[in-house]
């Protein structure tokens, strides 16, 4: 199978897919991206009909265009690619004076047979279901009610629900907000901020009762920060963006009963009260892009016959706030230090099986220099187990434990004819997995998983108010794949200067300069780069 279109703005590619005709069990996407013109990055969705199948990005522009090619394991949807689909590939996309550059994309698929892993009999979305119309079915929350119903097949023996969200425009940089009540604090000098805190849950619920959370990971995209980032080392998993699981297994009993039962995914900030207290929030900045899927597994369904709802122990999160305001001696506001913690324990049980989840989190943040040098350090961790009852005691089917940190300085300067931004990070993703049913969407294999992986490094960027940019930088990424595989590459303005697997080169274009020439933006203004509000002084 393969599918090549050029994407244009407002308008996804949609295509028609047949199942070949030979035995399959394993299928890859080889997904190919390339703009001679100027653009910056995108998010692109891939969905089979209603059902999203692959989340991904576009590489950070340069002055010779963008070449990336990524391929991703998708044999977890293979109860979707034996049938005929409607194949909608989403790729915003704008074409004007200053944007000139169409996406020309190559899709590739193909099918073997390896003996492969079991995967899920029944995918259900939890998704706008706007294929009919040609249109991608993602959610955009928190404008949009992501409430859908289904009545699920008696004979479910297990069943999970994945969950697909990242944040845009005022959300995208969601680890970096503050509190709401400090939004205008620097108005005058770094304009409006975004707030809800720096914190996010995505909660989902069945039948209007929580089922599971997602504390998510701090997706950064090409261009993010600060662009001299990412040429060509790309953020973690802004390629191919992980998918939480919360296994409902528990509720099988609930869910079997003949009737329909709904499923809702919310995501929530922080509302702070001036006596130091913290509450979840019942919305957020706009927006986050959402999607879910019910992975259902068939076979005997006998354990469930309890047809009781599970038991939910879930006590309210727990949270402590600070905040201190600085004023200097002419009274202006000069620093805010702000920090939130937050603990939380969920557990499902049924009289079979059980799912639980203990999650911890931490941001200290600093914006001083009025407003226009800002520092973050956030740590999520986390524990998520699944186990079925039986004898004596439970019998430990899956074990995760993940943890991701990230600490991010950035400070801009701006003058009547110049803007400049200097920033430094050091980020991580920690996974630790034991395996579990079928291909997971979190580890992105199947059976056990060790990954660790942290990138670090510098970035520079320069510009002449109606005149050319440029963008350095270095940045370091190791890799720890387990099972022996490491790898350890450097990027220095643009060129990769050291890589311990020189047999596979990276397939972005790369720069070989700093000074080659002028280096368009990974966003389309200096406040989206940052993460900043969108009310000017400045642009």
């Amino acid at each position: 199978m393969e599918h090549q279109f050029a994407s244009s703005y407002g308008h996804p590619f949609v295509g028609n897919y047949i199942p070949p005709q030979c035995d399959f069990d394993t299928v890859r996407i080889n997904l190919t991206v390339t703009s001679e013109g100027r653009q910056f990055d995108r998010l692109a969705l891939m969905f089979l009909g209603d059902v999203e199948v692959f989340r991904t990005s576009t590489a950070e522009p340069t002055a010779n265009g963008i070449v990336w090619t990524y391929i991703k394991e998708m044999s977890q949807y293979n109860t979707l690619w034996k049938q005929p689909q409607k194949l909608i590939f989403d790729l915003g996309n704008i074409i004007d004076s200053t944007y000139t550059g169409p996406f020309n994309v190559i899709l590739t698929a193909s099918f073997t047979h390896q003996n492969n892993v079991k995967t899920a009999d029944m995918i259900l979305p939890i998704s706008a279901r706007k294929s009919s119309s040609n249109s991608s079915s993602a959610f955009t929350v928190p404008s949009e009610n992501t409430t859908v119903a289904y009545s699920i097949p008696g004979n479910v023996s297990r069943a999970v629900v994945s969950i697909s969200a990242c944040g845009q425009s005022a959300e995208e940089f969601w680890w970096s907000n503050v509190f709401s009540s400090d939004t205008e604090d620097f108005k005058d000098t770094a304009g409006t901020l975004y707030g809800y805190s720096p914190f996010r849950e995505i909660q989902l619920l069945i039948d209007g009762v929580l089922a599971g959370v997602v504390w998510p990971f701090p997706v950064i995209f090409t261009g993010g920060v600060a662009p001299g980032f990412w040429r060509p080392i790309v953020g973690i998993d802004a390629f191919d963006l992980r998918e939480p699981e919360i296994d409902i297994t528990p509720f099988i009993p609930l869910l079997t009963d003949g009737r329909s039962h709904t499923f809702e995914i919310k995501v929530l900030g922080l509302d702070t009260s001036e006596d130091g207290t913290a509450t979840l929030s019942d919305t957020v900045g706009s927006y986050w892009v959402v999607t879910g899927k019910v992975f259902l597994y068939f076979g005997d369904n006998t354990i469930h016959q309890n047809k009781s709802r599970p038991q939910i122990s879930a006590p309210e999160p727990q949270f402590a706030i600070a905040r201190d305001l600085v004023r200097n001696v002419s009274g202006a506001n000069e620093s805010l230090a702000y920090s939130v913690k937050a603990e939380r324990t969920l557990t499902v049980r049924s009289s079979s099986f059980v799912w639980s989840q203990s999650l911890s989190y931490s941001n200290f943040g600093l914006l001083n220099q009025q407003g226009t040098s800002q520092w973050n350090n956030q740590s999520t961790i986390g524990t998520v187990s699944a186990a079925s009852i039986g004898g004596n005691k439970p019998s430990v089917e899956s074990h995760t434990t993940f943890s991701y940190p990230l600490e991010c300085n950035s400070t801009y300067n701006i003058t009547d004819k110049t803007t400049s931004i200097d920033a430094r990070i050091s980020r991580g993703l920690n996974i630790d997995s034991n395996g579990g049913l079928g291909i997971s969407t979190y580890t992105l294999t199947s059976g056990p998983s060790t990954l660790h992986t942290k990138q670090h490094g510098n970035a520079h960027y320069f510009s002449v108010s109606g005149g050319s940019s440029s963008s350095s930088g270095e940045t370091t990424d190791i890799f720890d794949g387990g099972n022996g595989y490491q790898r350890y590459v450097k990027a220095v303005n643009g060129t990769v200067v050291s890589d311990t697997a020189a047999s596979q080169q990276p397939s972005a274009r790369i720069l070989t300069s700093p000074n080659s020439g002028q280096f368009f933006l990974g966003r389309n203004s200096i406040r989206s780069i940052l993460g900043r509000g969108p009310i000017t002084p400045f642009s």
